[in-house]
């Protein structure tokens, strides 16, 4: 894990109170918590530099069999 930062943040009274349970529930701290939202607000927001190239299917509109998506994903893998 890397060196911690501290910071300040306004958060409303009933977020908190929330936490403050599901953190007893879990048997976490609440400081946990926050970090592990503060993690999912930073990943979910997250712009990339170049766009995520996925793969493009050619179908006749029926059902790909999973042998079909797993040799899109190896090749795309592999470009």
């Amino acid at each position: 894990m890397s060196k911690m930062q501290r910071t300040n943040v306004y958060a409303d009274p009933e977020d908190l109170a929330q936490i403050k349970e599901n953190a007893q529930k879990l048997g976490v701290s609440e400081a946990e918590l926050i970090r592990r939202g503060i993690k999912l607000a930073a990943m979910s927001t997250r712009v990339w530099d170049e766009p995520l190239d996925f793969p493009e299917f050619d179908s006749d509109g029926s059902p790909l069999t999973s042998e079909a998506v797993h040799q899109a994903v190896v090749g795309g893998a592999t470009r």
